[in-house]
């Protein structure tokens, strides 16, 4: 234990990330320092996310610098501690350790998770950022009631999946909108949404009229383009749209691809609104103990989709984009 291998930042993409974006390295592991401990990391989070913070732009939080460890959400042990009282040789943590198998931190940023309460890879997905994003952008973005119409896009990735099964949960009529047979079968069998439209095979504005006659109340948007604009020519009365993520545009060398039906938001008075999870930190630990009740109660159900070795970074992290994965997408790092 005194190497870590890490994926470093080497180069800000144009389009797709390629080999030439990361590199792997193996470095040295330092000295504790009074204060801190040394966390071995187990499980890597790979969200969409990631594309954005690699762009040296404006955002909700700064750039990954280059030369610098890729950011990610992880979940790890404690294998080491010099005199830091909040933390145990043994416990679970999460944070934002990055893409790393270990890291050295004071302690700042790491939360213990209890293993009983669910196993690692769930904390990185439906009791992790997914999850809150969902829970939070579900009910106190979309705000939604008994009874809405919900359409979500991705709806059988990591986000959408959660959001789709609390609209459920909490009365409302959900269509999921995603791509392939496979994953749509699994969101109307498996999750239990009432609808669902691939969008690989069927002609969405054609889809979005036969399966949301009425219209929807509420848009929950992870994916843009096209998409984004069939949805609002579906808007009802004062209906909201939550803009999430927008997945379809984030490797594109061009002009972002923007909604043209945006006016059906003066004919409806509708809203259109963004969402950042991090908004919501201090309330992470009542949204995540509400969604531990749900699961146990057979209510919410969660899926990883979790690939192996640090080695392989770039090939999993692509599956983000060509939707080879079924829902959280995971790295172990541990060898």
């Amino acid at each position: 234990m005194t190497t870590n291998k890490q994926i470093i930042l080497k180069n800000r993409p144009q389009g797709t990330p390629d080999k030439n974006t990361w590199q792997l390295e193996e470095n040295p592991i330092p000295e504790l320092q009074e204060g801190e401990i040394l966390i071995q990391q187990h499980y890597i989070s790979l969200d969409p996310a990631m594309r954005g913070w690699m762009n040296d732009t404006k955002s909700y939080i700064p750039p990954v610098a280059l030369d610098s460890v890729m950011r990610a959400g992880s979940i790890g042990k404690v294998v080491q501690n010099n005199n830091n009282p909040n933390f145990q040789v043994g416990d679970c943590v999460s944070g934002w350790g990055g893409v790393q198998q270990y890291i050295v931190s004071d302690g700042e940023g790491c939360f213990k998770v209890d293993e009983k309460v669910a196993a690692m890879p769930t904390f990185l997905g439906t009791l992790g950022m997914p999850g809150m994003t969902a829970y939070f952008g579900i009910l106190e973005v979309a705000n939604i009631k008994e009874g809405d119409i919900v359409l979500v896009s991705g709806a059988a990735g990591a986000v959408g999946s959660i959001v789709g099964q609390i609209a459920k949960i909490k009365g409302c009529r959900v269509i999921g909108i995603a791509g392939g047979k496979e994953k749509c079968d699994y969101v109307v069998n498996e999750l239990g949404f009432d609808e669902a439209i691939d969008y690989k095979s069927e002609n969405i504005y054609s889809a979005l009229k036969k399966k949301c006659p009425k219209g929807v109340d509420v848009y929950f948007d992870n994916v843009g383009g096209v998409i984004l604009d069939a949805a609002l020519s579906k808007l009802r009365m004062h209906a909201t749209v939550v803009i999430c993520g927008a997945i379809s545009q984030y490797n594109t060398k061009k002009k972002i691809n923007g909604p043209s039906n945006y006016l059906s938001l003066l004919v409806t008075r509708s809203t259109m609104k963004g969402m950042v999870v991090m908004d919501y930190t201090k309330d992470f630990g009542k949204a995540a103990r509400q969604m531990a009740v749900w699961m146990q109660e057979g209510k919410l159900k969660s899926r990883e989709d979790i690939y192996e070795g640090i080695e392989n970074f770039q090939e999993t992290y692509n599956r983000l984009f060509s939707g080879e994965k079924n829902g959280k997408l995971i790295l172990k790092v541990i060898e």
